[in-house]
């Protein structure tokens, strides 16, 4: 449950509404803290288009989800709000209020806006605007790229391989298939697995890429598995006195 604190001093709150339907829209409006979330959510409606009864609301410090505002019987005082924070609503904004004209603006508006979230980010260097973040995520790409080539070399028909996917316990097997997948993006590897702890006989989407049982076949992704010198389970027991 998000932390919550006793409304006190100053009653109004001073923050950016942001919503799903559209990035590229943002309001800052002042709210009283002793706001119900259900009434909260009713005065959103009009600037979001979406509704009350089926809204998300969250709330954000920057690009920081500080918590997320799903009581509706709480004020709005309860969470740890602050002047310049952040509602975002996510909704299915199928609900449209007569009278309320529909909020769009061109991208040269919106980056000329004080009060958007993009503007917001850009001012306090956050998220895409931090450069030096957006540099090592890069590097990290980058780097993750070349770790997947340098195993997707490796990754020959016939080898041995151990799986480990989120999830599941680590499955030992043989690559029988290497490439794309009719329908998908990306490079797989087939594996067919010493037990049946895989998800198909060797076929996707009715299409036969291996043979192996069902059961004992899966197609993963290239950082999922390790080449190496994986013996069949039981091979390395010792015999028996």
């Amino acid at each position: 449950m998000a932390a919550v604190q006793v409304i006190s001093g100053n009653d109004m709150v001073k923050i950016n509404v942001s919503n799903s339907h559209n990035d590229a829209i943002s309001f800052e409006r002042r709210y009283s803290k002793s706001l119900k979330i259900s009434e909260f959510k009713s005065k959103l409606e009009p600037i979001t288009g979406g509704s009350a009864a089926t809204m998300k609301l969250e709330l954000f410090s920057g690009d920081r989800l500080v918590a997320r505002l799903d009581e509706d019987d709480h004020p709005l005082g309860r969470y740890p709000i602050e002047d310049g924070m952040r509602v975002h609503v996510t909704d299915n904004f199928a609900f449209v209020q007569e009278n309320v004209a529909k909020f769009e603006l061109s991208q040269d508006e919106y980056d000329s806006k004080q009060d958007s979230v993009r503007n917001y980010l850009r001012r306090n260097k956050l998220g895409k605007y931090n450069e030096e973040e957006m540099a090592k995520l890069e590097e990290e790409r980058k780097q993750q790229e070349a770790e997947e080539a340098a195993k997707l070399e490796l990754a020959t028909v016939g080898a041995r391989c151990k799986v480990t996917t989120k999830g599941q316990p680590t499955r030992l097997g043989t690559i029988m298939y290497k490439g794309e997948l009719e329908g998908k993006p990306g490079m797989f590897l087939g594996v067919r697995f010493d037990e049946p702890l895989g998800v198909n006989d060797g076929s996707s989407n009715g299409k036969r890429y291996f043979e192996c049982g069902p059961k004992y076949g899966s197609f993963v992704k290239v950082s999922a598995v390790e080449v190496g010198d994986f013996p069949p389970e039981g091979d390395d027991l010792d015999d028996e006195l």
